[in-house]
């Protein structure tokens, strides 16, 4: 039986997900046909700009999550657990892009709820509804990057969906010295509402249309991708094997996870995931503006925004690094150099106890913490920032993809709000004793990586899920 045959058997959501599969005038036409129709069009010919446009299109959802994390706490956190439970299957069912046009919705009535709240009730509904989509599209974007680059660069185009992150965070930092609050969050809808239109001038994910049989549009999408002069046919058959034994209809049954092929990408997924909130990064940035204020700098607003900005280029360091480098060195770079950076900070805490506060040394231990915070945000972002949620959208298998990502997703969600509501106490607590704390997560991440994260440089998906069996 034919992919496309299967599928024309289902009668449950082919209608429903017509309307996302079809969209755009590449998918509309024949690689043909279309080709004639741009001639000598090179941003369509040349496989890594074609691909580079749509990643910049699905990268405008994570901009948005800087206005999040800017201007909320942990609540948005709970409403993007409910939009991870939902994450996986919504993507399985009506596909990557309708996945993006789903979540964009409420994210675009959280944020007009926020801007014109009248009670504490709209702001709360706002804040669920945009945590919600933020949910959603955390999960999607990596996922899409991840199954329509070149595996030569999925690193760098991966590492996009969290440079869109610091660029958000950035621009609300900024954004917020020179408008209140509530015309901040109108601007906290424009990515989103740039985003819907432009899901209709790019492809779906191949690999997803290869897994619901939709065979003619998953070969059209992957030479859309790939550039009309490109021979795909070796890709083509790769995929098609990956998922020929993998049927639609099939579910995965709790007895199944454990088999080493699932539980072990699942494991590192989770564990990636959770060890990027646990190092500490949302309590860091909650404290940086006291930080600031302690070593003498007198507008913590302006050092903060300053804090945006190297996180941006940090970001866009890995970005470059990340195929040249692979995965798990800059991990492990990463993670050792946010143990050391919250070490110095820790003991500066801990010294400042036995300093009087006129003192100049003092004064010198206020910024050998700032120093320290600006080394923890350059070396998370050169690894730990990025790079899980790019793993994760590398080695979960086909079969257990959409649950696994779910329950990943979920479990990096909690930890945010975990840190984001017990960072307040825990530096009330102790704050040297807080970046101790902190410290010691990120040994354990050094450990983790060197023990179980694959690297996945240069090899297809397809090859990355083999190699769990």
């Amino acid at each position: 039986m034919s992919f496309r045959e299967e599928n024309s058997e289902d009668g449950r959501g082919g209608d429903l997900r017509k309307p996302f599969l079809h969209t755009g005038s590449w998918y509309r036409m024949g690689s043909a046909q279309t080709s004639s129709m741009l001639g000598s069009s090179q941003v369509i010919r040349d496989s890594s700009i074609s691909v580079l446009a749509c990643v910049m299109i699905v990268a405008l959802g994570p901009i948005q999550f800087g206005f999040t994390f800017s201007l909320f706490g942990s609540l948005s956190n709970v409403g993007a657990m409910v939009g991870a439970i939902s994450s996986g299957q919504i993507a399985e069912y009506i596909g990557r892009k309708g996945s993006l046009m789903i979540a964009a919705i409420p994210n675009i009535i959280g944020w007009l709820s926020i801007s014109f709240a009248k009670d504490l009730s709209f702001l709360y509904m706002g804040r669920l509804l945009e945590g919600f989509g933020v949910g959603i599209i955390s999960y999607t974007v990596p996922v899409y990057i991840a199954e329509i680059a070149p595996q030569n660069l999925r690193g760098a185009l991966g590492s996009v969906n969290q440079l869109s992150v610091t660029i958000g965070i950035m621009l609300a930092y900024l954004l917020g010295l020179l408008v209140n609050w509530r015309v901040l969050a109108v601007l906290g809808t424009l990515p989103c509402l740039a985003l819907i239109p432009g899901l209709f001038f790019i492809p779906e994910s191949p690999r997803w249309l290869a897994k619901m049989g939709l065979t003619e549009d998953f070969e059209t999408s992957l030479q859309v991708l790939r550039g009309f002069d490109a021979d795909i046919s070796v890709e083509v058959n790769e995929i098609k094997r990956a998922v020929a034994s993998t049927s639609r209809k099939s579910t995965i049954r709790f007895a199944d996870l454990k088999q080493r092929r699932y539980w072990l990408p699942l494991m590192i997924g989770i564990g990636l995931l959770v060890l990027q909130q646990l190092s500490g990064t949302n309590g860091v940035i909650f404290y940086s503006s006291n930080i600031f204020l302690s070593a003498g700098i007198s507008s913590s607003d302006a050092a903060t925004l300053g804090l945006g900005a190297i996180q941006v280029v940090a970001t866009a360091v890995s970005t470059w690094l990340v195929d040249k480098t692979g995965r798990r060195l800059l991990l492990i770079v990463s993670s050792v150099g946010m143990a050391v950076s919250l070490l110095v900070v820790a003991i500066a805490f801990f010294l400042k106890g036995f300093v009087d506060e006129d003192s100049t040394f003092y004064g010198v231990l206020g910024m050998i913490s700032v120093v320290g915070v600006l080394l923890m945000i350059v070396s998370f972002s050169l690894g730990m920032g990025p790079i899980p949620w790019l793993i994760m959208s590398e080695i979960l298998p086909v079969k257990i993809k959409g649950l696994a990502g779910s329950v990943a997703t979920l479990f990096n969600w909690f930890f945010s709000w975990v840190i984001t509501a017990t960072a307040p106490l825990l530096l009330a607590w102790s704050s040297g004793g807080t970046f101790t704390l902190y410290t010691l997560m990120c040994v354990f991440t050094v450990a983790f990586v060197t023990i179980w994260v694959p690297e996945t440089k240069g090899k297809t998906l397809e090859e990355i899920q083999f190699s769990f069996r």
